[in-house]
């Protein structure tokens, strides 16, 4: 390589030159839609961010109507969930590797696949204006290869490009993951905890789940608000959302009313049910952020005369959680602290106490796609440990008789039941309560719940594709031994 190429290394395709390269004269004509749908690509891209929490904003900002909101929230959920098998079609038609394409011209590239290949938007429509979003925001250049790129794709049917990548598959999981739009890893993770369950053959109806929007489900938070109409299957609080945007729904009812996963009431509730309250008992929320089950449980112990607290380490979401505690009349202290060491200066102070446990978020597809293009088993590694570590915080710091409900949205066998028999390993006085009749006990309908000797102990797991909520996990252990840990 020349001294000249070692100062100018060739730009990847799609990749802005050095000189400005935006388009002079009018701008290229974009619907709106697909403008905000762009944006949250690459927020998503860019920053990390969730689209879940990007796009409602882009879509205040960009002052969309109904219909074009609609539009832009299946074009930016779309493009994200099936993004590992778009872009294997981008790679076979581009003739490279998407790393080699710059990531503001994939993006692009990525939200035109979607159109052309799962929807019914008009090719010419999709192609165009998509070229004009390369040719806006990466220059002339990288617009011709975006051109060519497209169209050689829409020469060819939806059917024939997944044959097309499928046929390049090393194995049958790969080309389930292709199909499916689930990282390999991830199908294997979903195997073996439906395996488990001695239900292994519900893996292809998890999948599909996974890739279809959830209806939003809201919260009536109990002794504050009554649950509207149609009510959800299971949770007594729980209720559809009206139509249109649920931020009104919440706004009306000073956050009384808020949107809430059917199944992350259920886990809230199930902790409240699992034995009788009585006044004065002492609750803590050990890892509360953003707050939605903190409210929940609030809003319980408010009517039954028990005193609340909760904890968030990052200050970003402890800011979140006394937000959501603003509906509910009372004090709920929020502390600020890595909930191992809060738990441990507190040992025997507790009568419950939720474990919301960081996790993989694998149970939470369906809500954050781009989650399964972001995680990877190292993840799960990292995770594990810490998981561990809160759980057993907690059990220590738990008042005889009192209770822990350990939570993940993750139904990846390590950080559910492999984190329960950890800390039970080494806590004789501790055991394992049956969270599946506790939960049975706390929905409206009968719950299709796995068998007694098929999964570990008495955990509940739940499902989208089973119970129409993300996967929670959920087990309950009480301390029966009159000497938290660390006390004797």
């Amino acid at each position: 390589m020349t001294d000249r190429e070692r100062r100018n290394p060739p730009a990847r395709h799609g990749t802005r030159p050095a000189a400005p390269a935006r388009e002079h004269g009018p701008r290229r004509t974009v619907q709106p839609a697909r403008r905000v749908a762009y944006e949250v690509l690459r927020a998503v891209s860019e920053s990390d961010a969730y689209a879940n929490l990007v796009l409602p904003s882009a879509i205040a900002d960009a002052g969309l109507d109904a219909q074009d909101a609609a539009l832009a929230t299946e074009l930016t959920y779309g493009t994200l969930r099936r993004r590992g098998t778009y872009d294997a079609v981008i790679a076979n038609a581009a003739d490279r590797a998407v790393d080699a394409i710059d990531p503001a011209v994939l993006d692009a590239l990525r939200l035109a696949v979607h159109q052309l290949l799962a929807t019914r938007v008009a090719s010419h429509a999709a192609v165009n204006e998509s070229v004009n979003l390369v040719a806006t925001h990466s220059g002339r250049g990288a617009a011709s290869f975006a051109n060519a790129v497209l169209r050689r794709i829409a020469r060819e049917s939806p059917g024939e490009w997944l044959e097309r990548v499928e046929a390049a598959a090393r194995s049958d999981d790969e080309r389930l993951a292709l199909r499916a739009a689930h990282p390999v890893w991830v199908i294997r993770a979903l195997r073996r905890a439906l395996a488990a369950e001695g239900r292994g053959e519900e893996l292809p109806a998890l999948l599909e789940a996974d890739n279809v929007s959830p209806e939003v489900t809201l919260v009536a938070l109990p002794g504050l608000a009554e649950p509207g109409e149609p009510r959800r299957r299971f949770a007594p609080t729980a209720f559809a959302s009206p139509g249109g945007d649920p931020r009104r729904a919440v706004t009306a009812s000073d956050g009384a009313v808020r949107v809430q996963d059917e199944g992350s009431q259920l886990v809230a509730l199930a902790l409240a049910e699992a034995a009788p309250i009585r006044a004065g008992e002492q609750w803590l929320d050990l890892c509360a952020g953003p707050g939605g089950k903190t409210a929940l449980l609030a809003a319980v112990a408010r009517e039954h005369d028990v005193t609340l607290e909760a904890n968030e380490v990052v200050p970003t979401r402890a800011r979140l959680v006394r937000k959501a505690l603003r509906a509910v009349p009372g004090d709920v202290l929020v502390h600020e602290r890595d909930g191992r060491e809060l738990a441990a200066e507190r040992p025997g102070a507790f009568d419950r106490i939720l474990v919301d446990a960081p996790c993989t978020g694998l149970g939470a597809l369906r809500r954050r796609p781009e989650a399964r293009w972001r995680k990877s088993p190292a993840d799960v590694a990292d995770l594990v440990p810490l998981q561990v570590e809160l759980l057993s915080a907690a059990v220590d710091a738990l008042a005889p008789g009192g209770i822990v409900a350990y939570v993940t949205c993750s139904p990846h066998l390590a950080e559910t039941t492999g984190v329960v028999q950890d800390v039970l390993r080494d806590r004789p006085g501790v055991v394992e309560l049956d969270a599946r009749r506790v939960m049975q006990q706390v929905a409206r309908a009968p719950m299709d719940l796995a068998d007694e000797g098929r999964a570990s102990g008495g955990s509940v797991q739940l499902w989208p594709h089973r119970h129409g909520t993300d996967a929670m996990f959920l087990a309950l252990l009480q301390r029966t031994d009159d000497t938290p840990e660390g006390m004797d």
